[in-house]
């Protein structure tokens, strides 16, 4: 990984005349692959088709509202995935209808690895040829000449993937993606991926009730690896614990919001995307971007397990 003093990664502070107006910089940031800067508080678009991989659809209208009101308040980071949707209703058509020419500094990542049939029935892990198909999707879906991050997203029945990540290398040394990533991963496939060719991003379940791997978070920070939580509140919403309620309270916050500063405080490796069709939501997501815990609140949310 670069390790230059313009690559390495360092916690950031913002500028003071930046937080009026890029709320989302409030959170520091972190350069993934050791180039590439993103807010560490980003934008998850798993949810804009729908609430639930059965629907109801939402409002496309509304999705591209959240987009741009998502950059607006100084997003950079978006995740999504081809296998984002609902009827025909799809999360990379509404990144690209939304922000397409995109900025400069926007960095987009996607998964490939499963795929989703027009019915939405999940078809078996894709092969080589399957995966080399699924990023051109991605390249033509985003309007791309490259993807800035692939990750692999394995299943809980996957075994070794070094196939499969070695044709997304592949792809990588032809200037179709430019950064690598596991996702859903278990240690024995995050350490598979590495031998293969550089990882840039683990992204796995992470919240406070839910810390499989937790060790993989230190192993990301010393490796100059970002760490990207998916479902940072659990799957459904933020978890109603009086723990939560506690530290919101003394902080005049939401529990979602605490949720989201204690992903950002436990390690400088953190980048969180919420997802969210509303755009009161996402202003509330952002916001979270400036809480700051305190060590008895760490604690006290440390100690939180299922």
């Amino acid at each position: 990984m670069p390790t230059s003093e313009d690559t390495t990664n360092e916690p950031t502070a913002p500028a003071p005349t930046a937080l009026s107006t890029t709320p989302a910089a409030a959170a520091g940031q972190w350069r993934i692959g050791g180039e590439l800067p993103v807010h560490r508080l980003g934008f998850g678009a798993m949810r804009l088709p729908a609430p639930r991989w059965e629907g109801p659809a939402h409002d496309p209208a509304r999705g591209i509202e959240v987009l741009r009101r998502a950059v607006e308040l100084g997003v950079n980071h978006i995740d999504t995935a081809a296998f984002y949707f609902f009827e025909d209703i799809a999360a990379n058509d509404l990144i690209r209808k939304a922000l397409h020419p995109y900025p400069d500094d926007l960095v987009i990542a996607t998964k490939v690895g499963p795929g989703r049939l027009p019915d939405g029935s999940w078809t078996d892990p894709a092969d080589p040829a399957e995966l080399r198909a699924a990023v051109h999707r991605n390249l033509r879906e985003l309007g791309r000449d490259h993807l800035d991050l692939v990750y692999l997203r394995f299943l809980t029945t996957d075994g070794p993937g070094g196939d499969r990540f070695a044709t997304l290398a592949a792809l990588r040394d032809e200037g179709l993606i430019r950064h690598l990533g596991v996702s859903s991963a278990t240690p024995e496939q995050f350490a598979e991926a590495r031998e293969i060719a550089p990882v840039a991003a683990l992204q796995n379940r992470f919240s406070p009730l839910t810390r499989e791997h937790a060790e993989l978070v230190d192993v990301c920070a010393a490796q100059d690896i970002a760490y990207v939580p998916y479902f940072p509140f659990g799957g459904a919403g933020a978890p109603d614990l009086e723990a939560l309620r506690r530290v919101a309270e003394r902080h005049g916050a939401t529990p979602a919001q605490v949720t989201l500063a204690w992903l950002l405080a436990i390690s400088p490796a953190m980048l969180a995307i919420p997802g969210t069709s509303s755009p009161d939501h996402l202003a509330e997501n952002v916001e979270a971007a400036a809480l700051r815990l305190d060590a008895d609140d760490l604690a006290e949310l440390g100690a939180l397990r299922q």
